[in-house]
């Protein structure tokens, strides 16, 4: 009887230095990570039972800040990197964004090309993106044309999948060009620039035009 009591009393002690190391070896594998950033720039604060590696979060501010000047990254997408990169170093990541926008709300910086937005926006100014599909008639958005790559205008209809966009700046310029021929005369041209208004597919709309 004796024997048996101390039988049950070591499968007990056993059973709770299992389940301490599994808890253990299982918080030492979990971080809460959070990206914080403001369009340019990125900080990461990695929360654990346990020291993270600086190396992982080094790893993860560079990862995060090159995504986030990419149209094409989402808040899902820099979350799977993240998760990728704990991996690595051997843990399982709970990622959030947080930027002046609200949680798991992604900005993108971007530069104005060209005066298609005056008095608005100037050539070669800086402003911030808020990636998101929620967009509204007279939002300054910025999109992808097939033709022109990035643009910035104003939205002012929106048709099913279909959104028109318009340049602020209504001033048609016209300029001539002089191209010297063979035979010693110019050929004169006259060219005529107009706004820039198109209609694009809805999902073309990388996001909404906050900070200028």
């Amino acid at each position: 009887m004796k024997l048996r009591s101390w039988l049950i009393l070591g499968i007990i002690i056993l059973g709770i230095v299992a389940t301490s190391a599994f808890y253990v070896t299982h918080e030492m594998g979990s971080v809460d990570i959070t990206l914080k950033t403001d369009g340019t720039d990125v900080t990461v604060q990695a929360s654990s039972l346990f020291d993270t590696p600086p190396q992982m979060t080094s790893e993860m501010r560079l990862k995060a800040l090159e995504e986030i000047q990419e149209p094409d990254s989402s808040v899902e997408s820099i979350k799977q990197d993240m998760t990728i990169i704990a991996k690595k170093y051997g843990y399982t990541a709970d990622v959030t964004i947080k930027s002046q926008f609200g949680t798991d709300k992604l900005p993108m910086p971007a530069t104005v090309s060209g005066s298609s937005m005056v008095p608005t926006l100037e050539d070669g100014e800086e402003i911030i993106i808020l990636k998101t599909d929620d967009i509204k008639v007279n939002d300054i958005v910025v999109a992808f044309h097939p033709e022109y790559g990035m643009i910035v205008k104003r939205l002012k209809k929106i048709e099913g999948n279909r959104v028109y966009l318009m340049s602020d700046n209504r001033k048609v310029e016209v300029y001539t060009t002089e191209t010297p021929l063979p035979d010693g005369a110019v050929e004169v041209q006259t060219i005529t620039k107009t706004p820039l208004d198109t209609w694009l597919s809805k999902d073309k709309v990388i996001g909404v035009v906050k900070e200028f």
